[in-house]
């Protein structure tokens, strides 16, 4: 392995400054998952590694706000959303989302910061933020912005995140008994990578919904929300019909991507099965928030 520097700041904005925006073989390192593996099969050789592990505590951290809110840190390792008993209470979905994606080697080091910056598609837990309408706040050496989730991913391992720039926070806004559900294709283990992912997220029953987020991950280059399905679930009766419409609707209206878990046409015919099947679960059985 080629040397390289590794730099221990004490803040998050320090190590902001330590990063270049015009040289990317300098990276921040969090919980380190993904970018050691890219080190050992020789696909990154880093110049530098800012390490995150000795920033401010609370970039670890989950809090519930009295609105039922959530700020959950950057830095905070996936297992302890899958743990935490505010999340549990508040964001079900999500505690059920922890319990099949990846392993739990991997949960207990990766952290919420990491797998969004990293961009990848294949993730269970971004679709679901998306339809959750989750936002990240994000810090440059001199400046500060807030992103949606659903527009941070722009494509396949891509985001809008400068080299310089770090995700400080997740912010998701209170639920009010929104029913969410993700639900995931995989020819192998649980765990594994899918072939598709669906999140959805709906506030109605089966007499009308009067909100309606159908998102896709996996089957996609990035997780996206799915605009035509979403908006043709709001005001009509919630039946059988409607879910088999709005399945169809995804299936016609995203750009899919064909790899080793399955050809296009095939995960076109997953999104119409898993959509349908996604929104029926939330309707009649969903996880309430």
């Amino acid at each position: 392995m080629i040397p390289f520097e590794m730099l221990e700041p004490k803040s998050l904005r320090d190590a902001t400054a330590l990063l270049d925006a015009d040289d990317p073989t300098i990276r921040p390192l969090g919980g380190g998952t993904a970018l050691m593996l890219m080190m050992k099969a020789g696909v990154f050789q880093p110049s530098r590694l800012v390490s995150l592990r000795s920033v401010e505590p609370r970039y670890s951290t989950i809090t519930v706000n009295s609105d039922g809110s959530f700020n959950i840190g950057a830095l905070a390792p996936l297992a302890s959303l899958e743990h935490s008993a505010d999340i549990h209470k508040h964001l079900p979905v999500i505690t059920r989302t922890m319990q099949v994606l990846s392993n739990v080697r991997v949960r207990n080091v990766a952290t919420i910061g990491g797998c969004l910056a990293h961009g990848d598609p294949h993730m269970d837990l971004p679709p679901v933020l998306i339809s959750l309408g989750a936002k990240v706040r994000v810090i440059g050496p001199d400046s500060e912005r807030t992103i949606p989730v659903a527009d941070l991913l722009t494509g396949y391992y891509e985001t809008q995140l400068a080299k310089n720039e770090l995700i400080a926070e997740l912010i998701i806004p209170p639920q009010n008994g929104k029913r969410s559900v993700y639900l995931k294709c995989t020819t192998r283990a649980a765990h594994d990578w899918p072939a598709l992912g669906v999140a959805v997220s709906v506030a109605g029953n089966r007499d009308g919904l009067s909100e309606a987020h159908v998102v896709i991950s996996a089957a996609t280059e990035r997780a996206q929300r799915v605009e035509q399905a979403s908006a043709l679930l709001v005001g009509p009766p919630a039946n059988d019909k409607l879910f088999k419409d709005a399945g169809e609707a995804a299936a016609s209206a995203v750009e899919l991507i064909g790899d080793s878990q399955g050809s296009v046409p095939y995960k076109r015919q997953l999104v119409r099965v898993f959509v349908e099947r996604a929104l029926r679960q939330a309707i009649d059985g969903g996880i309430t928030q």
